[in-house]
């Protein structure tokens, strides 16, 4: 399945926030994610945007902006699914 790598090569918490719905998802440096569709998404593409200390990532079906997949997981280095929420460091916020 095709995956999308996340790695935060960074000296700080980095925020992994998943769109349709504003999931989040935090990396310690050195922590590598990979984000994933949903079983049966023909022909994933991610798009990514960074903020400061964000990185923002959409799925589309095909490359299509009007098919936005929204049933997607975060997996860790191991294949482990991580929770929304993950790491989320004390007072931090993802804006």
């Amino acid at each position: 399945m095709n995956g999308l790598p996340v790695r935060n090569g960074g000296d700080d918490v980095l925020c992994l926030f998943l769109e349709p719905y504003g999931d989040v998802f935090w990396l310690k440096p050195g922590d590598e994610f990979t984000v994933l569709p949903g079983e049966g998404v023909p022909d994933p593409q991610f798009t990514v945007e960074m903020v400061k200390h964000r990185l923002i990532v959409w799925v589309f079906e095909g490359g299509d902006p009007a098919k936005v997949v929204v049933d997607c997981t975060v997996v860790d280095s191991g294949g482990n699914e991580l929770p929304e929420g993950h790491q989320w460091p004390d007072g931090r916020s993802p804006y």
